[in-house]
């Protein structure tokens, strides 16, 4: 009985989203957007729970003495920071993200620099992958190193210099081949996702439920 009916709420659920979007009259057309409206809820809820669920595994760390237990520490000084700065900040203003208020200021001088660090770190690791695909160590990989030398050197100014078509060639690889491959990835991955959301809807995948 405790699987049953959440299989039925799901079913109910994905019938009802189904059939709205092909039927965007009433009475379906409103229980999409009423559905939308309980997913928002709900979504509202789960976070809660999620907040309270990382406080609690942090405060379990910090008990247990834990490997890199301190990095807690560094959690519930940034979690109450922004809950502090956040507050004020509506106090002051709805918009919490207009220029001028505590939140902002916060944003701007402390998340906005460690997003740019953390990009800066990515740099490297995304230098050392290229390094190891662009091998040629057969012929698609050969391909593959010409078409990212091609496209790299034409999208600098410097590649104009070298050949005045570089630029060119590299557009029509973006444009046409890369375009292309993405094609079939999406198509790959709608289809992908289609057919989970019919495991889901009619029962058959139920690992939600574990």
């Amino acid at each position: 009985m405790k699987k049953r009916v959440p299989l039925l709420i799901t079913f109910i659920t994905g019938f009802i989203i189904i059939v709205s979007f092909f039927v965007p009259h009433r009475p379906f057309g409103q229980l999409e957007t009423e559905t939308l409206i309980w997913y928002a809820i709900i979504f509202a809820f789960t976070l809660v729970i999620g907040v309270d669920s990382l406080v609690r595994l942090h405060i379990k760390h910090i008990r247990k003495r834990k490997k890199g237990w301190w990095y807690s520490i560094v959690f519930f000084a940034g979690f109450f920071y922004c809950l502090t700065i956040g507050i004020i900040s509506l106090i002051q203003t709805p918009n919490i993200f207009q220029p001028g208020t505590v939140f902002f200021y916060g944003y701007e001088t402390i998340l906005i620099p460690l997003q740019a660090t953390m990009f800066a770190l990515l740099a490297f690791f995304v230098a050392s992958a290229s390094y190891r695909a662009f091998r040629a160590r057969n012929i698609e990989a050969t391909l593959l190193l010409i078409a990212a030398v091609i496209v790299m050197i034409g999208r600098v100014p410097a590649g104009y210099k070298l050949w005045p078509k570089l630029p060119v060639i590299a557009n029509w690889i973006f444009d046409v081949l890369q375009i292309g491959a993405m094609r079939g990835i999406l198509i790959g991955v709608a289809l992908g996702a289609v057919a989970m959301s019919l495991r889901l809807i009619l029962g058959i995948e139920r690992t939600y439920l574990s």
